[in-house]
């Protein structure tokens, strides 16, 4: 069983755009942890908002869920964990 739950999870509805998840990933807003994940597709990651990566916004894709980016051939970032809960 993968540890996917999220314990406090930022409203989705705050980030329809690419662009509003962008400015999230841009300010590393931990706010934004879980309401969508940022994958990059030059390395296959996929990591939350506060991510210390930073990805070039072309390089950028945004997924609603963990396993959207799973699903979607991404792996977790070894650095900031998005598979596992957060713990605030």
């Amino acid at each position: 069983m993968e540890p996917t739950a999220m314990s406090v999870q930022a409203d989705a509805r705050q980030f329809l755009s690419d662009d509003a998840r962008w400015a999230e990933v841009a300010r590393r807003d931990r706010k934004a942890d879980g309401a969508f994940f940022c994958a990059v597709v030059t390395t296959g990651v996929y990591c939350r908002p506060s991510c210390a990566g930073r990805p070039l916004r072309k390089n950028a894709r945004f997924y609603v869920t963990a396993a959207d980016a799973r699903q979607a051939g991404f792996r977790p970032c070894k650095r900031c964990h998005p598979d596992r809960e957060i713990i605030r």
